[in-house]
Parts: structure tokens; C-alpha cells; sequence
């Protein structure tokens, strides 16, 4: 129970980081995507360059996950082909909606509730990946 209201905590952090940095407002999104307005851009550029660091780290001194008494590894994954559509229809769908799944549950937290149906999409694309997948994975 303990280790779930950590999570809870840690994502409460993350979306509220989200909202302050400005990446729950889609006017925001837009204008980053038409390079009115790099904001969000150097708060991307600030998100990756922390968790390179914080990766670094984590190798070095091996740290342990949350709850567990292994060290975190960071195993090498090959490259899937269908990545590149999937980071298309992601892109497209962020461009579309002005956001992508962290900054919506951030805005739902927010209370707006016309991501309602944007939430819906992303459920829906999951769970079709889903049976596509596994039915890929059962044909061969």
C-alpha cells in the first residue's frame, strides 16, 4: 500500500509539473509545433537532459528499484519497424489534440473535461494495439 501512494504521489508530482510548465494548455502545444513559442520545447529539453543524467546515475551507483531487491537494469531493445508509424500516429494525434498521455491526465486533473474524448482515443488505440499484437505474436 505504501509503495502505490508513493506512485500516486510521485504522478500527482509529475502532472502538477506538467500544468506549471504550461504543456496542459493547447494553445501552448500549438504554438510550439508552428515555433511561435519554444517554451515547451526547453522544458522538453530540460525533461530529457535530467533523466540522462539521472540514468547515468542510476548505472553508476546501482540503485535498486522501489520494492525490490535487484538493481535497475538497462537492457538494449532492437529496433521494431512499426516504431516509426506508431511515433507518426502519435505525433499526429498531439499535433491534433494539443496533447499527448501525461499532459491529458493532466489536464483532467485540472479539471478539463473536453479531454474527455481524447482519453477515450488513447484507450481505444491501446487496447487495439493490444489485439493486434497478440494476434501477431499467435500467428507466428
Amino acid at each position: 500500500m505504501g509503495q502505490k501512494l508513493l506512485f500516486l504521489a510521485l504522478g500527482a508530482l509529475f502532472g502538477f509539473l506538467l500544468s506549471r510548465a504550461g504543456a496542459t494548455e493547447p494553445e501552448l502545444v500549438a504554438r510550439l509545433f508552428l515555433f511561435e513559442n519554444l517554451h515547451l520545447l526547453w522544458v522538453i529539453a530540460s525533461a530529457v537532459a535530467v533523466g540522462a543524467v539521472g540514468v547515468a546515475l542510476m548505472r553508476r551507483t546501482g540503485l535498486r528499484a522501489v520494492g525490490k531487491s535487484e538493481p535497475i537494469r538497462f537492457e538494449s531493445k532492437p529496433y521494431v519497424r512499426t516504431l516509426m508509424l506508431g511515433s507518426l500516429v502519435f505525433g499526429a494525434g498531439w499535433g491534433l489534440t494539443g496533447g499527448c498521455p501525461g499532459t491529458v491526465m493532466a489536464m483532467l486533473g485540472e479539471g478539463k473535461l473536453y479531454v474527455l474524448p481524447i482519453i477515450a482515443g488513447l484507450l481505444t488505440g491501446t487496447w487495439l494495439f493490444g489485439l493486434w499484437s497478440s494476434r501477431s505474436h499467435q500467428s507466428s
